[in-house]
Parts: structure tokens; C-alpha cells; sequence
């Protein structure tokens, strides 16, 4: 299985699990808490939050997805959103001043096995969320040309010109000037440093 594959399997998952915890599901809702809550002690520890200052920050996270539950225009990002949302009340604690105390308390090379493996999903979970922006700013066209070359296996050159009706000639063209248009989007430029994503498959948003 491709990684786009996986990826698309993942988001099947998640938007599962959004689903049921919107019917009241608790073992979905568990479910959630339990895949995320790295991401979310990571995004903390990154901003040198005590262990304090990373509860406070999740228990304010988690109500107010539950808030947001039913209004998540894509489950399959939720990802993205509780990173953006974790950033944003860290950043509120800090600006309190309660952070920054509670930080000079935590030595610069703590071990945190939970850490490390969370700054991964972080990772990934901004790179998906930053794609996911920049597909959906391309035209449609674009977006389903993108699609059909990420499938695994890949959609024939043939293929592709007879359901987008443009020639052969043209797709590898077309090809790189979505891709130097995905590259230069404002969501992506900003992780273009971390890890050249565009190296890899990408999947069409599956929309709003």
C-alpha cells in the first residue's frame, strides 16, 4: 500500500470516528482523544509549556472540539484543526505570562519518548492539513489531474486525457505547473524547509 493510500485508509478512519462521536459515540469520542492527545502534548512541549500549562491546554482543546464537533467542515482534517488550535491557546498561556514561568522548570534535553513520537504526527499532520489548503486553491481541473496521477497505480496518460479532455501532450505540462503552484501557496512554503512533501503522492481534497 502507497502512502496515499494509507493517508486516504487514515482519513476514512478519522472521519469515521467524527461521525460516531457526533451520535454520542463515547468509544469513539475516547477514540479520538486517545490518537490525538500526543499531537496536542507535543505542540506544547515545542512551546516549552509545563506539564500544567500542557493539561490546561488540553482540557481547553478538548471543549472546544466538543463545541466545534458538529460544524468540522472536513473530519478527515481534524488533524490540522486541533494543531491550529492548540497553537493558538498555547500561545494565549504564554502571553499570560503563566508559561514562561512554568518553563524555566523544564530542562532543555528532558527525555520524552511520547514527545518525540508526537512531533512525527505533528509533522505530518501540518504537511496534510498545508496540502489539503493548497489542492483546494487549485482550479478543478487541476485538482482532478492531481488526483488520477497520486492514484496507485497511477491513472494512464490516456486515461486522463479522455476524462479531462485535454491531449496527452499536455498532462506532463499541466502536471508541473500545479505543481509549482502547490509549492508556492502560502500553506506549504512555510514547511517546504521541514521536508520537501511535494517529493511524495498527493491526494485530492475530498472537499467541503
Amino acid at each position: 500500500m502507497s502512502e496515499d493510500t494509507h493517508r486516504m485508509c487514515d482519513d476514512s478512519v478519522v472521519s469515521d470516528l467524527v461521525a460516531r462521536a457526533r451520535a454520542g459515540d463515547e468509544r469513539a469520542w475516547d477514540a479520538l482523544v486517545e490518537r490525538y492527545a500526543p499531537l496536542i502534548w507535543a505542540i506544547c512541549r515545542r512551546r516549552r509549556l509545563g506539564d500544567s500549562d500542557c493539561e490546561d491546554v488540553g482540557q481547553v482543546v478538548w471543549l472546544r472540539l466538543v463545541d466545534q464537533l458538529d460544524k468540522l467542515r472536513e473530519p478527515a482534517a481534524l488533524a490540522g484543526w486541533l494543531a491550529t488550535t492548540t497553537r493558538h491557546e498555547c500561545t494565549r498561556v504564554l502571553r499570560a505570562g503563566r508559561g514562561a514561568q512554568s518553563a524555566a522548570c523544564i530542562p532543555e534535553s528532558l527525555p520524552d519518548e511520547r514527545g518525540e513520537t508526537a512531533d512525527r504526527e505533528l509533522l505530518a499532520a501540518e504537511q496534510h492539513a498545508a496540502l489539503r489548503e493548497a489542492l483546494a486553491d487549485l482550479p478543478p481541473s487541476g485538482q482532478r489531474l492531481i488526483a488520477m496521477l497520486a492514484a496507485d497505480p497511477p491513472v494512464p496518460y490516456a486515461e486522463i486525457s479522455a476524462r479531462l479532455g485535454i491531449p496527452v501532450g499536455s498532462i506532463g505540462p499541466t502536471r508541473a505547473r500545479c505543481l509549482d503552484r502547490l509549492r508556492r501557496h502560502p500553506a506549504l512554503a512555510a514547511l517546504m524547509d521541514t521536508e520537501p512533501v511535494l517529493t511524495r503522492p498527493v491526494s485530492a481534497p475530498s472537499g467541503p
